[in-house]
């Protein structure tokens, strides 16, 4: 799988682009009326503010304290780049929100508190307790962060944690969990070093012990080497409580018979010959980012019989805190928790690691590009898992519960574990595996225009993504000069620049495209003049010999003009079967409108086509078509010649015999929104419609364009659906993004 790239000017525009920062506050109740304003402010907000007076848990019903949680750092130890200061760590943290929210549907707000003084940020943060609902903790320096972290916890009413020590600890318990479930040993009989007795390390081995490894079975290292009793120097009281009698005194003598080695500290630490000196079935967690303290490659070399797992995500067994934290919070704020206590923490590493035994679902393997299954690869579940929302809170509210720190315990667990599947951004999980498997086809993407900025942009992060080999048609010297001007100079290199002045298949193109076009009026000159000169044609041809695998154009013509390029190469025309599908994102819910490019005005069995594309398409995505045949009538009524293809096209697909849902003709009320259904207790749709086959090009466009503008829906395609090769075409207004979403769909073959 292919390394991803990241240059700082990336990283800055991912930052800047659309708006500065990387989350904004929306409101959630209407504010469009007198009436709304009255209710929201005053007078009406009185009635809950005097009802929380009386009885503050009421602040958990009338405000958004139960899913509200502050990640708040002062930036003294920011990643592995050191004290930053508070203004410095913002992005980190605005981050950490942006996790909390896309992994767990948890609020939260940056804090960054301008001090490094552990009594002041004591203070600033227990005063600021009724607002929230939890305090996620952050790139906090050591001892400092063992200070703050503890005192908070005393003072505090709500789960205070702590992510940098206790998020590690608990992925890395989990994974451990697995790897001696694998290697067939106990964790209190076996023999644990960890080097790095920071935040995290601490954290890594009280939990483990916490679990039943015991303590004299666990040796700690810091840059000092062993920590022993009677050591002096270099130690504090968080390092003493892990003393241990012995005679050891460095890393490389710790590791002579260990069963597993936890490594937080740099890279490089652990030799091969350490490797070599441990136990059978060894399990080595080096941890250390960006490099590991060895890489598997390294271990595996002199260790076949090692399980290894890393932080790094192109490597199997990654140590993500993305898979604790946020399931954590949900938990606890689910159950209005006064605390997140070690049970909860381990209730979490439990249930994370009898996820991993568990078959994993098609979904994920097919996101990941291949087959994923519990063994020494494979000890800690995907952070793209969609089971992880509504598995891993249960286990922590049943802990929290279980140990009295739950303010309102949740009855009907069911129901609770019903309400997570369903809470979820379900388009979210759809972009990331698309994405996922586009990452692994690794595919050969021609970008047809060279010669448009925001074509270029978008090959620059196709190939710096890490999907794949971006080719761009133009020529050298324009396109070096356009990158410049974007300030991507140096991806100049990166990219393959194809044009019909360099190619040494130019002939052969020829001689096909005059095949093609010989009868349809076209000489050899101009055969020759389109192969040359016209970047669309000359870029289907690319792809109609297997010069490459997709081909993305359309961001500089109208598509239709393109589409008819196109076809001087591809039969990509409503005679052939091609249908254009657009796919609609919107709160939560996506919507297939089709066909949005290819058919003008289609009859009942071109729209029965258009249906069976739809599902093509539906299914690429992962979801379970149903479609609806949409008009100004439902079922026949009110009667209308204009409505009678619509009618009459189920019917068609009935024919067929098709395996997915269908029904119509209806308004689209009846199509989507679940209580107007009811009205059709006969409805052959099992629930809403996801795939609107619409009357014609004209509507589907209008009602792309009213979602898109009146909405603010995101608009994907149209998918060019129906024919041999994996062609998508943009329109004109697309941005940089908009054309590598087009890539990345094409690179799926989607359609």
């Amino acid at each position: 799988m292919s390394k991803q790239k990241i240059t700082d000017e990336d990283a800055l525009s991912f930052h800047l682009e659309p708006t500065p920062g990387k989350f904004e506050i929306s409101a959630t109740v209407p504010m469009t009326t007198q009436r709304d304003l009255s209710l929201a402010y005053s007078p009406g907000v009185a009635v809950p503010c005097l009802a929380i007076a009386e009885n503050p848990e009421l602040a958990y019903d009338y405000t958004n304290k139960g899913n509200l949680v502050a990640v708040i750092s002062n930036g003294t130890a920011v990643l592995g780049l050191g004290n930053l200061g508070a203004l410095g760590s913002k992005p980190v943290m605005e981050g950490k929100a942006v996790l909390f929210k896309r992994f767990a549907d948890v609020n939260s707000i940056d804090i960054e508190l301008d001090t490094e003084d552990p009594d002041a940020f004591c203070n600033a943060v227990r005063l600021m307790g009724p607002t929230f609902g939890g305090i996620n903790l952050e790139d906090i320096k050591a001892p400092e962060c063992f200070i703050i972290e503890q005192r908070l916890k005393e003072e505090m009413d709500i789960p205070v944690f702590h992510d940098d020590q206790h998020g590690t600890a608990v992925i890395c318990a989990a994974g451990l969990l697995n790897a001696l479930h694998l290697s067939g040993k106990k964790i209190e009989d076996v023999k644990i070093v960890l080097n790095g007795a920071g935040a995290a390390g601490i954290a890594c081995i009280e939990l483990l012990k916490s679990m039943g490894a015991k303590h004299s079975n666990c040796v700690v290292c810091d840059t000092k080497g062993v920590i022993y009793q009677g050591r002096t120097e270099g130690m504090n009281q968080w390092k003493s409580a892990h003393a241990i009698t012995t005679e050891l005194r460095t890393l490389d003598e710790a590791m002579k018979g260990a069963d597993v080695f936890l490594g937080v500290s740099v890279k490089g630490a652990v030799t091969q010959d350490m490797v070599i000196s441990m136990a059978d079935n060894p399990v080595i967690f080096a941890m250390a980012n960006p490099d590991p303290e060895i890489t598997p490659e390294e271990a595996h070399e002199v260790r076949a019989d090692a399980i290894v797992a890393t932080g790094r995500s192109d490597y199997p067994n990654q140590v993500n805190n993305v898979l604790g934290f946020p399931y954590l919070f949900r938990g606890a704020l689910d159950i209005h928790a006064r605390a997140i206590n070690d049970e909860m923490k381990i209730a979490c590493a439990h249930a994370l690691a009898n996820l991993a035994r568990e078959d994993v679902p098609d979904e994920v393997a097919l996101a990941y590009g291949k087959n994923l299954a519990f063994g020494r690869d494979y000890i800690i579940p995907t952070p793209f898992d969609p089971r992880l929302i509504h598995r891993i809170p249960p286990a922590v509210a049943r802990a929290g519960m279980k140990t009295g720190v739950a303010r309102r315990p949740i009855i009907d667990m069911d129901a609770y574990e019903l309400s997570l599947k369903t809470r979820m951004d379900p388009t979210a999980s759809i972009l990331r595996g698309i994405n996922a498997r586009a990452r692994s086809a690794q595919a050969r993407m021609i970008f047809a225009e060279g010669d448009d900025p925001r074509v270029l942009r978008a090959a620059v992060m196709y190939q710096r993504n890490g999907l794949g080999k971006a080719l761009v048609v133009g020529r050298s010297n324009d396109v070096k000069a356009k990158l410049e001007e974007a300030g991507l100079g140096d991806a100049f290199r990166e990219l393959e620049i194809v044009n019909a002045a360099n190619t040494q298949h130019l002939s052969v193109y020829k001689d096909y495209l005059y095949e093609r076009l010989q009868r349809k009026g076209y000489d050899s000159v101009d055969v020759h003049r389109l192969a040359t000169r016209d970047r669309h044609v000359f870029s289907a041809l690319m792809l109609a010999h297997g010069h490459g695998d997709g081909l993305v154009t359309g961001a500089t013509r109208k598509s239709a003009h393109v589409l008819e390029l196109v076809n001087h190469v591809f039969d990509a025309d409503a005679a052939h079967g091609a249908v254009g599908v657009t796919a609609l994102l919107h709160k939560g819910r996506i919507v297939l409108m089709a066909d949005t490019l290819v058919h003008e005005w289609p009859d009942e069995n071109d729209l029965a086509t258009i249906a069976e594309r739809g599902a093509d398409v539906a299914r690429h995505l992962g979801l379970e078509p149903r479609v609806a045949f949409v008009s100004f009538s439902t079922f026949g009524y009110p009667v209308s010649e204009r409505a009678e293809k619509m009618h009459i096209a189920p019917s068609v697909l009935k024919a067929r015999g098709v395996d997915f849902e269908y029904e119509g003709e209806m308004t689209v009320d009846v199509a989507l929104n679940a209580k107007s259904a009811e009205q059709y207790p006969f409805s052959r749709l099992s629930g809403p419609a996801n795939i609107l086959v619409v009357p014609a090009r004209h509507s589907a466009s209008i009602s792309v364009k009213l979602m898109q503008e009146l909405a603010g829906a995101t608009v994907i395609g149209p998918i060019l659906s129906g024919i041999d090769k994996s062609i998508q075409i943009c329109s004109t207004n697309s941005t940089a993004n908009d054309i590598l979403n087009m890539a990345v769909l094409a690179s799926c073959k989607v359609g």
